[in-house]
């Protein structure tokens, strides 16, 4: 093989794991792959011999990232209603699943950290990079590194994932959610929410969705009673499926468009709903 041919392999070898990193430092899938391919420009252009060439592409991606995280933070500034990561879409096969105990819920958690915190996390605890790795990606002292680390970790300690369900219950779960949700049963959807259950919107704006987030059993079965009496046509489920390691669904509203739906469940009750609406954070999603 030639010099090419080896940094190709070796780029391609690390590309799924690096699309992860990339996903999870800036929540969209299409931000992940533009700093992935701006990762793979610059690969290219190292003249140099790398010895590890896993830990060089990661300090690559991390750094393209942590560029890209000012201006992303700027823009949900001025996002329209409650802003919800693009949906990870899985199998509910643990075998195909990729699992790396980052659901929805800490994704959200992590955008209370600085950038640099939410890096050395993602990298040290998520990710599994030695510590005298991460200080090099991020240029800092390795005890400073711990200490951001440890900062992000109390911080988003409380979200992490402790209650696992395995493919059957995931299933059983979304499938009755979706039946009660969209068909008005409120004594069956009493019964699956926690008594201060969240439902998260994300339409951007673009299309309708609640603007302000849900809080408390009452106003969740009020709003639940409130739009099943509205729809002349239910939605359509499509599939349940793992989303960003949540229960949940996709699912086809009656005016056509589609529709994710993660549910974040803790001692058999659903505590958490993060519906994505935006048309512009699905189109990866397939239907079939």
């Amino acid at each position: 093989m030639t010099q090419t041919d080896l940094k190709t392999a070796a780029f391609e070898s690390e590309r799924p794991r690096l699309l992860r990193l990339a996903y999870r430092m800036l929540g969209s899938l299409s931000e992940a792959e533009d700093v992935v391919q701006d990762g793979w420009l610059r690969w290219a252009a190292v003249s140099l011999s790398v010895d590890t060439p896993p830990a060089y592409l990661t300090r690559i991606v991390t750094r393209l990232c942590l560029d890209r995280l000012k201006s992303a933070r700027a823009r949900r500034e001025t996002y329209v209603g409650p802003w919800l990561p693009d949906p990870l879409v899985e199998s509910v096969d643990p075998v195909e699943t990729i699992a790396d105990d980052v659901t929805v819920t800490l994704m959200l958690a992590m955008e209370r950290l600085s950038p640099l915190e939410r890096a050395a996390f993602l990298l040290h605890d998520i990710f599994e990079v030695p510590l005298k790795d991460v200080a090099l990606t991020l240029d800092r002292d390795p005890t400073a590194v711990r200490q951001l680390a440890s900062r992000a970790r109390r911080n988003v300690k409380s979200e992490r994932t402790r209650y696992a369900l395995d493919a059957a219950e995931a299933d059983r779960i979304a499938r009755a959610f979706f039946e009660a949700a969209h068909g008005g049963d409120t004594t069956t959807l009493a019964g699956l929410l926690a008594q201060d259950v969240e439902i998260h919107a994300d339409g951007g704006g673009k299309v309708s969705a609640f603007r302000n987030i849900v809080r408390g059993i009452e106003n969740a079965l009020r709003l639940f009673a409130r739009v099943s009496g509205k729809d002349e046509h239910r939605p359509i489920l499509v599939r349940t499926a793992i989303i960003d390691g949540l229960p949940g669904y996709i699912s086809y509203n009656p005016d056509g468009r589609l529709q994710t739906t993660a549910l974040d469940v803790e001692r058999g009750r659903i505590r958490a709903i993060y519906i994505v609406r935006n048309p512009d954070k699905l189109t990866h999603i397939s239907a079939g």
